[in-house]
């Protein structure tokens, strides 16, 4: 059985979403229980030139919509990067998870040759489907969502390996 571009992205993306969402509620409770500020893990980088929590939060919501939607031709919602808090980072995970949710395989199977064009830091890019999904959008997605667990973990919130792996599929 081949593995299909839906099913190499968008269960993906769902999944990973939905085990960050998880590692958040967790974070949010420790912050609680702790008596900890919440904007101190909001904020909190794992070395001063990286993005804080918050911002990774949101580029691997970013990178999930936009590359499923770019794949699928779909239209993209944009979200404002507004969120200061871990309820507004849930319901962006939300809403990033229920766009995934519209996108079918047909919209996306077939896409491994289409042309990607985009720019990133200035500069004008170009990939074909397949190669844009497995060496771009998915390294860079879990780069995102590895760093905001890797924050979470390194300010002291009682998460494990599992958390990140979430529920095992067969």
């Amino acid at each position: 059985m081949t593995l299909s571009m839906y099913q190499a992205s968008v269960p993906v993306f769902i999944h990973a979403l939905t085990n960050l969402s998880t590692v958040l509620q967790k974070a949010a409770a420790h912050a609680e229980a702790k008596k900890i500020d919440p904007s101190a893990l909001l904020g909190a980088r794992l070395y001063p030139d990286m993005h804080p929590l918050v911002r990774q939060v949101q580029t691997a919501t970013d990178l999930a919509k936009n590359s499923s939607g770019r794949l699928a031709e779909a239209d993209r919602p944009a979200h404002e990067d507004t969120e200061q808090t871990f309820d507004e980072l849930q319901a962006r995970i939300a809403k990033t998870i229920t766009f995934l949710q519209t996108l079918t395989p047909a919209q996306i199977d077939g896409s491994e040759e289409k042309t990607i064009n985009m720019t990133i830091r200035g500069h004008d890019v170009s990939f074909r489907g397949q190669p844009y999904l497995l060496y771009f959008a998915q390294p860079n997605f879990y780069f995102h969502v590895t760093t905001a667990y890797a924050i979470l973990r390194h300010s002291g919130v009682e998460i494990g390996k599992m958390d990140f792996i979430g529920p095992l599929q067969n």
